[in-house]
């Protein structure tokens, strides 16, 4: 699937008419599908025109520019804030009149209720002018709810959606920023920091929007509703008031404890993902050393802190939102207690209109004030974040490619660069070279030399401290670990130049490609995973060199590219083509395989970052240089160069003059196979394991109780306050006597019990906050953990079929919902729910005819809700999928981003980018217009429902009390606003619970085999190292064969040799031993069965270096022996016998030294060399190397081979390689082809039959090699007879 779907559907909302977007009816068609079936992607609405990412991103990023000139040019700070501010200010104040007004409306709603309550005081039946008053100020109180309904839904709908654009141009900023990362600012982020920004940090931009304009509006209507209490009742407000004062005063103070304990949260969250991110991506290496349970305490651990930093800020949501069920009691008791004390009489309606007033501040002023005060300050910290992400140092833009009017060419001009600025030694010291077209420039030399880092001036990656670099032409780079993207092997090729056939298939025979995509079930259709499954290392190498011979480019920066291939395809690879269809361009190649040299139109010898020789072979031979084995050639024999006739005649049709740019690109196809999603509604059994996640059965019992209490004590109070108020009239109208004793003891026994009361509801209602919340926290941490536990229990299978950015969403942005909003949604709902249950109770007892509208009411409420999550729940579940792509694509980016700007295609990726942000968007926009939807469907309704009562009301006049009509009065519009909210919530509950959903979906993953069984092998089990094997082996159930029939038996103490064409079966036998996936057949180690043992007693006793170098950001010390269990002595002695003890402690910290993610401050074989140091630590009876030193030149190679010669003479060794001379000297040689095992005998003799695959194999290496290797094995035979 491309990620822009084939058909879009245009928006309706683009067509639709005034009323049809107020009342949202344009979404009806949608919600009749959503009615009927599951939704797809294809049923999304296409993003307005202005919502596109780019459009916003550019918009912003315009913003972003020139607020950052400004501050150079002022020598300040530039400042995102301000950026933000001039970008949206103007919508935003617009929207910001809307609550105005719409809190205005809200402030007259209690004169009006007062107005009737008054007629009904002093009512007249013969008074016919007062009657038509009353209905005058009922219609005045049904259009205020009316209006006010309208306003809310459009300031929210408008406000949510500037939040959603604010995001997406942050996303786009922040991927933008992230493709132009120099190598310096790499090391100072990680791809978990990265995802964690375009997660967590942006969300607060939806949230913040919602809430800002009540910063201002919360204060102005308190002014408001004081001057009109003040009318009302005089001094005895100020009382009141003084509660709201302190309350605000205190929550802006919570202000400042939510940035600073959001701060440190984000840091933690950014540390915990960025360790999981390093988990998904060294998980094979993990898995084979056994190191999960050590990985599951580094995660729980970091989780534990940041949990406990999220518990202190959820309590004081908690305290927030207890406020708001508390506060408007605690103002209304405090202004009447005072009112009394002043013996201030007051009649019923005022009594009404005074709580009613304190009512309309209740939302603004005790749930969005607090909740604007919380999001303004974490988005503040969460900008101060992206900003210090998007001030990181930029790649300067040294060398433009120019295109080649004039001549190609490759300058460096007294080039001195260093990595790190801080170490004292430079990378590459005074380099000076001239290519030409034409020209193949060898670089060679030890390992650490810097011949990448050569590569990487080239490219303009590795800026100069001195010197200078000049590039005529345009770039093409094949780094030494090759990147592949989620897509078709075609589309990998291709990357992004047009299709033509007759091109496409040289490049592939050229790349020795065309039997292995025969192979491949969909030929180079097979869609590839994010790490390239099923390619093998050597096939991922090849695709990345097909891509750059594609390309068509004027240099070309070859990386190693023959360290992962087989002789014979190396050398196909050198002849075809580099010698062949290269010909013509400027080649730069680093290499280890030195038989290729003499075709090099020159040579450059590389040491420390200097060049120590450079010349032409035979000038270098001349001049003494020792090619090492090179030099035992005879001289006569005719190397692979360009001098050899079949070359010279084959015309070149392939590669035309240099191509101008763009004529022949399109877009990249990337291809992400789609997450699967349940469907239906969000089960009980999801909601009964999030809840007893987080505590036991009694706890939840407790919490129940205190809920009903708080309930009952809130509700008895709005009774007592109706008691009292018929009272205070009766007094005020002097139907008693002031100073009668029974009255004052009445009165004395009304306040005692009404303190009481609402004491009651505070503590209460504080209680049931903070254990809700405590509760809820406890269940996102115990989820985490089971996540965890799961996903590091499940097979490498999985790995390969996730892509890492599905698997960090879960653990980044569903996490993130259930640490902070679902919880403070939860309780929300739940409050809420209580409170109109009590309001709905309390009408229906003081006048029962209520129940006539509420029944039918809450029968619609309830009917539309059910009729509303049908669709909103798959809209949400599509929103949390389509989040995925995004994550996958910027870990894809971070991970391909030499090789993205070495070919320019950073634009084409920032298209990339923009269309699933697009595809998000979506998702997002119908999350929120579905929600805007519910919500005017229920206001209107409960409009409705407070006329009629109001109406009523006047109706019925005569049979109620005054009591009870301003009772009535008032609930009904405290209603209409708590009805609908309570709905709303309850409906968002459903939908964060989705985020619990796709949690709990990761904790019942399929598993691999126990890591201990009951039967435990004995300690010194395998004593000997005996193995025998004879397996067949798939990587799942639903793949084919890759190995088939293979058997081996292996003596004690043996050492064998594997080798076969790369793609054949060679590391598919490593995991069978390992049972990365179960094998069929049986594994014998010393005489114990593995698959009855469980896999950590297996892994734990085989060590193992493998191809794909894992290192951890952590220091040197920490990735050699990650459980401290070696002395430093220890470890300097396998330093030295992997010959890194130099360059280790060169380094400024030596084994202290912090790396940088996946190790990016050492070279790939330097890399290599950490990971055969940890597994020579481990000691084990069995040693298993897989390519473990593939980018390691071969002198190196041999000392160290030599070494474990030395050191592991009473161990079973299995090494496999592509350098035959690594294994001349093994006792036995296991040749594979296509799965199959072809060949199992001594070298020797395998070498005398001149029919054996490996003799075909030794004589592609040259006439001169070919006859060492002969001698050598002749000489180890008779050594051994």
């Amino acid at each position: 699937m491309l990620p822009v779907s084939a058909e879009v559907k245009t928006s309706p909302l683009q067509k639709a008419n005034f009323c049809s977007r107020l009342f949202v009816w344009w979404l009806n068609p949608l919600f009749k599908i959503g009615h009927k079936r599951k939704l797809e992607p294809d049923d999304m609405y296409s993003v307005l025109p202005e919502d596109h990412s780019q459009c916003l991103g550019e918009e912003l990023q315009g913003y972003w520019d020139q607020e950052v000139k400004r501050a150079q040019k002022d020598a300040q700070e530039p400042s995102l804030m301000k950026a933000i501010v001039k970008c949206y200010w103007k919508s935003c104040l617009i929207w910001g009149m809307f609550t105005f007004l719409e809190e205005g409306t809200r402030v007259v709603q209690p004169i009006f209720l007062g107005k009737m309550v008054s007629y009904v005081e002093n009512y007249d039946p013969s008074d016919s002018a007062a009657l038509q008053e009353a209905y005058g100020y009922a219609a005045g109180m049904s259009a205020c709810v009316l209006v006010w309904a309208v306003l809310h839904h459009l300031y929210f709908y408008h406000m949510q959606r500037v939040g959603m654009r604010l995001r997406v141009a942050m996303c786009h900023m922040i991927y933008r920023k992230a493709l132009r990362l120099s190598s310096s600012a790499m090391r100072k982020t990680t791809t978990g920091q990265v995802v964690n920004l375009l997660s967590n940090d942006v969300i607060r931009f939806d949230q913040v929007t919602m809430f800002l304009h009540y910063l201002w509006v919360g204060p102005l209507q308190a002014i408001a509703v004081t001057a009109l209490l003040w009318m009302e009742i005089g001094m005895s407000c100020l009382a009141g008031m003084a509660v709201l004062i302190i309350l605000l005063l205190l929550q802006s103070c919570f202000g400042k404890l939510f940035s600073s304990l959001w701060s440190k949260t984000a840091a933690l969250t950014d540390d915990r993902i960025s360790t999981m991110s390093e988990v998904i991506s060294g998980i094979k290496t993990i898995k084979m050393n056994a190191w999960e349970k050590s990985f599951i305490d580094l995660i729980s651990r970091l989780r534990r802190k940041e949990i406990s930093k999220i518990l202190k800020s959820s309590y004081l949501r908690g305290m927030n939102l207890a406020s708001f069920f508390a506060v408007s009691k605690i103002m209304i008791f405090v202004t009447f207690i005072t009112n009394d004390l002043l013996d201030n009489l007051i009649t019923a309606s005022q009594v009404f209109v005074v709580v009613m007033l304190f009512e309309a501040l209740r939302f603004s002023n005790t749930l969005y004030f607090p909740m604007a005060v919380e999001k303004v300050s974490e988005a503040v910290v969460s900008i101060q974040r992206i900003e210090n992400f998007l001030l990181l140092d930029e790649i300067p833009q040294l060398n433009p490619q120019l295109v080649s009017d004039g001549e190609t060419i490759v300058h460096m001009n007294d080039f001195t660069a260093s990595w790190d600025k801080k170490s004292g030694t430079p990378t590459l010291q005074d380099l000076f070279l001239i290519a030409k077209p034409g020209e193949l420039l060898a670089v060679v030399g030890p390992v650490g030399a810097g011949k990448s880092s050569l590569l990487c001036a080239v490219l303009g990656e590795l800026p100069p401290s001195q010197g200078q670099v000049s590039v005529h032409g345009r770039i093409a780079y094949v780094p030494q670990q090759p990147w592949v993207f989620s897509g078709t092997v075609r589309s990998n090729i291709l990357f992004g130049k047009k299709y033509e056939k007759d091109r496409y298939e040289e490049v592939i025979k050229a790349c020795a490609l065309g039997e292995d995509l025969q192979l491949l079930e969909d030929g180079d259709q097979t869609v590839i995973g994010d790490r390239g499954t099923p390619l093998s290392e050597g096939q991922k190498a090849r695709v990345s060199l097909a891509r750059a011979v594609y390309q068509d480019a004027d240099i070309y920066l070859l990386d190693d590219p023959f360290s992962a291939v087989d002789a014979g395809v190396s050398r196909h690879l050198f002849e075809q083509c580099i010698c062949q269809v290269l010909r013509e361009k400027i080649t730069i190649l680093v290499t280890h395989q030195w038989q290729y040299l003499k075709a090099a139109s020159r040579i450059l010898i590389l040491k420390g970052g200097t060049i120590v020789q450079c010349g032409t072979y035979t000038g270098l031979l001349k001049s003494g240089v020792d090619f090492d084995f090179l030099l035992k050639r005879n001289e006569q024999e005719p190397s692979p160069d360009l001098e050899s006739s079949t070359l010279k005649n084959q015309s070149r049709p392939l590669m035309r003059g240099a191509a101008p740019e763009l004529q022949d690109t399109e877009n990249i196809e990337v291809t992400l196979p789609l997450e699967d999603r349940l469907e239906g509604k969000v089960g009980i059994k999801t909601y009964n394991d999030y809840f007893t996640a987080g505590a036991q059965w009694f706890i939840f019992i407790f919490l129940i109780l205190v809920n009903i209490a708080a309930q009952v004590a809130y509700v008895l109070q709005d009774w007592w306050l109706a008691y009292w108020a018929n009272l205070q009239s009766a007094l005020y109208f002097g139907v008693y006597g002031k100073g009668e004793t029974g009255v004052m003891l009445d009165l004395n026994w009304y306040l005692g019990a009404y303190s009481g009361l609402t004491v009651s509801t505070i503590l209460f209602g504080i209680t049931r906050s903070l254990l809700i919340f405590y509760v809820l926290v406890n269940s996102s941490q115990t989820l985490h953990n089971k996540m965890l536990w799961s996903i590091l229990r499940a097979p490498v299978l999985f790995f390969y079929r996730n892509p890492i950015g599905r698997i960090l969403n879960r653990f980044s942005k569903d996490i993130g919902h259930m640490d902070d909003l679902l919880p403070l949604i939860f309780q929300d709902f739940i409050q809420t729910f209580l409170l109109v249950v009590g309001v709905v109770g309390v009408m229906v007892a003081a006048i029962p005819w209520t129940a006539i509208p509420v029944i039918p009411l809450g029968i619609i409420f309830f009917v539309l809700r059910w009729y509303f999550l049908r669709t909103s729940r798959e809209v949400k579940r599509l929103e949390c999928t389509t989040r995925s792509p995004v994550f996958s694509h910027l870990a894809s980016s971070l991970r391909g981003l030499w090789t993205i700007r070495a070919y320019k295609a950073e634009q084409r990726f920032q298209e990339l980018f923009d269309a699933y942000q697009d595809s998000h968007s979506e998702a997002w926009f119908l999350l929120l217009m579905t929600s805007r939807w519910l919500t005017v469907y229920l206001d209107v309704i409960c409009a409705i429902f407070a006329t009629v009562v109001a109406f009523g009301a006047l109706i019925l006049v005569e049979t109620l009390d005054l009591g009870q009509v301003g009772l009535v009065l008032s609930l009904t519009l405290t209603l209409t606003g708590m009805f609908q909210w309570c709905v709303r919530q309850s409906t968002e509950v459903e939908n964060m619970m989705i985020s619990v959903e796709r949690g709990i979906q990761y904790t019942d993953l399929e598993k691999e085999a126990l890591w201990e069984y009951e039967y435990r092998p004995p300690p010194s089990w395998p004593h000997r190292g005996e193995i025998d094997f004879d397996i067949n082996f798939r990587y799942s159930l639903d793949r084919p064969l890759v190995l088939k029939e293979v058997e081996a038996p292996i003596d004690p103490r043996e050492k064998l040799g594997i080798v076969g064409r790369t793609g054949a079966g060679k590391s598919s036998l490593i995991a069978a031993l390992f049972r990365l996936s179960e094998p069929e057949g049986a594994v014998l180690i010393d005489g114990i069965w593995i698959s009855d043992i469980g896999l950590h007693d297996l892994r734990k006793k085989i060590s193992v270096a493998l191809q794909e170098p894992v290192l951890f950001t952590g220091t040197m010390r920490k990735n050699l022996d990650p459980f401290n269990e070696y002395l430093e002595e220890e470890l300097w002695d396998v330093l030295e016998e992997v010959q890194l003890k130099e360059a280790i402690k060169a380094l400024p910290s030596g084994l202290d030294t912090e790396l940088a993610e996946s190790g990016l401050n050492l070279s790939v074989g330097q890399r290599q060399l950490v990971c055969l140091a940890r597994a020579i630590l481990k000691k084990n009876q069995i040693l298993i190397l897989d390519k473990a030193t593939s980018n390691v030149d071969p002198r190196t190679d041999e000392l160290i081979q030599k070494k474990i010669y030395e050191k592991f003479t009473q161990c079973t060794v299995l090494t496999i390689t592509h350098r035959l001379n690594t294994v001349i000297d093994c006792e036995w040689i296991l040749v594979l082809d296509s799965g199959r095992r072809k060949e199992y005998t001594r070298p020797y003799d395998l070498l005398q039959n001149t029919d054996s695959l490996f003799y075909k194999m030794v004589q592609k290496l040259g006439k001169a090699e070919a006859s060492a290797l002969t001698e050598r094995a002749k000489q180890v035979h008779s050594e051994r007879k």
